[in-house]
């Protein structure tokens, strides 16, 4: 059976390629999966982006019973959202948590993350090269 990954990603992150492109890159996120699953063709990854921090939370529960780990950007939910956190604190497989840009050498406000603390890891500021490294981290974790 292929190890299944689920990429779940929170508010304005459906704007990739468009949003802040020298914050953000230039390439949307579809483009960029594309790119990732033909990099791992033996594993099933999929994706899931939300505005909405209900709809997160359900993504986040549905993944934890039927992926084997999951990704995930937060966004700005990253500072805010208990509910996320909680959700990530329950599922029993691996998260990682991932940011394009380096949340430390942000505003102020960033450089708390309430759901990285139940994430089994982190990886920021390496633009969406971040994605592929948390790839390899589950790849890793799971074998």
């Amino acid at each position: 059976m292929k190890l299944r990954i689920t990429i779940i990603n929170g508010p304005n992150l459906n704007m990739l390629g468009k949003r802040e492109p020298e914050k953000y890159g230039s390439i949307d996120f579809d483009t960029y999966m594309g790119r990732l699953q033909g990099l791992y063709p033996d594993f099933n990854i999929s994706f899931y982006q939300s505005n909405i921090e209900g709809e997160i939370v359900t993504a986040i529960q549905k993944a934890g019973a039927e992926s084997d780990g999951i990704i995930i950007n937060p966004a700005a939910y990253t500072h805010t959202s208990v509910a996320i956190a909680d959700a990530i604190a329950m599922v029993k497989i691996p998260v990682i948590e991932v940011h394009i840009t380096n949340l430390l050498s942000r505003e102020e406000f960033r450089h708390t993350s309430l759901t990285g603390r139940f994430c089994r890891g982190s990886v920021m500021g390496l633009g969406m090269d971040g994605y592929r490294l948390a790839v390899e981290a589950i790849i890793k974790i799971s074998a």
